[in-house]
């Protein structure tokens, strides 16, 4: 059963040209207790109707035994929530939420190596899961972080994963641009990454986060590959 909760916006950080990341103080607890991968469901001041007040979002920060929580939000031209969020609210305004929600999350227990493809805002879950690994010192099995967007501009939290990959060995961050000419990294999109790299590993477990087509497109190829359902696992946004 969801809990409603009060929270203050106590910051907000341009992260990219179109994303956001906004911290939420929660009244009247110590704690907000989550696993990494769920989300909140914010209730908006913009509507009349409830349920198109209502705005899902990832939780992008780890559990860490305290009443904040951050999110990462990009704006789409045109949206109720975002024509509020990035254009009216303000530091210190309340927000409405319940939570959390959500069973796109890692099994207590893993033996498998870990795959995480995402795009865009879909890389919230997961930093929340690789930082819990990561202060916990659970980072035994490995990780790969596949993250694709259009330009060098919008990659999120790319110092962050830059120095985890290089403090942790068994942790990788490959970064895909699509629409980069000057781009020394991987260019194109983030299925020719885990083909390349993937195809004779029959163990490793997959996770997918991002916009409908190319979660589809993933299953679809990750199917051909040989990958069962059992070892794919996704969440959609948008």
């Amino acid at each position: 059963m969801w809990t409603w909760y009060d929270s203050t916006l106590i910051k907000i950080e341009q992260q990219t040209p179109t994303t956001w990341r906004f911290w939420l103080e929660i009244a009247d607890i110590d704690s907000f207790d989550f696993r990494p991968g769920q989300f909140i469901t914010m209730d908006l001041p913009i509507h009349e109707r409830r349920r198109k007040r209502w705005r899902s979002y990832s939780i992008a920060s780890r559990p860490e035994g305290s009443n904040v929580i951050e999110l990462c939000i990009a704006y789409y031209e045109g949206g109720l929530a975002s024509e509020y969020l990035f254009k009216k609210i303000k530091v210190g305004d309340q927000i409405k939420f319940k939570g959390p929600d959500g069973v796109f999350c890692l099994p207590k227990d893993i033996e498998n190596d870990l795959v995480f493809i995402c795009t865009g805002t879909g890389l919230a879950p997961f930093r929340s899961m690789i930082l819990d690994f990561a202060a916990e010192q659970k980072l035994q099995q490995n990780i790969h972080l596949i993250f694709g967007t259009r330009h060098e501009s919008f990659i999120l939290y790319r110092e962050e994963f830059e120095q985890l990959a290089a403090e942790q060995p068994n942790f990788d961050y490959t970064v895909v641009l699509s629409r980069e000419e000057h781009w020394k990294g991987r260019t194109g999109y983030v299925h020719q990454v885990y083909e390349e790299l993937y195809p004779d590993k029959p163990n490793t477990h997959f996770y997918l986060c991002g916009w409908q087509y190319m979660v589809d497109e993933a299953r679809q190829r990750l199917e051909k590959m040989g990958f069962d359902d059992n070892q794919v696992f996704f969440e959609l946004y948008g």
